[in-house]
């Protein structure tokens, strides 16, 4: 029986996170895209090379959206990937915590307003 495609784009997605250095790729490009010189100067600890092996396995995740603009390469973050991971994954195992913080909160409260006996 063939892996239906939406699995295969959320095994990219989780090995694309698996990586401490490919983490922090996505954290520098989370708030404004970065060109991969930008890149390699957060990770000096990494040859180019290895940095723009990490790039490609983002981008294969659809993690990273590349745009070249000249001799540039722009390098900007796609949260849609991570957010269906959230949404199939997070999101549903988070609500029974939530839930249970939310009550655990009131009693809390409760117990900290009633008068002693």
């Amino acid at each position: 029986m063939p892996v239906p495609a939406d699995s295969v784009a959320e095994d990219r997605v989780f090995k694309a996170i698996a990586n401490a250095d490919r983490r922090t790729i996505l954290d520098v490009i989370r708030d404004a895209p970065k060109t991969t010189k930008d890149i390699c100067a957060v990770l000096p600890h990494l040859e180019r090379t290895t940095v723009m092996l990490h790039l490609r396995t983002l981008e294969e995740a659809e993690l990273v959206i590349v745009q070249r603009k000249g001799r540039y390469r722009w390098n900007y973050l796609n949260v849609a990937p991570i957010q269906t991971i959230f949404n199939r994954w997070i999101k549903s195992y988070a609500a029974p915590a939530a839930g249970f913080l939310s009550r655990l909160k009131d009693d809390l409260e409760r117990a900290l307003t009633e008068p002693q006996s």
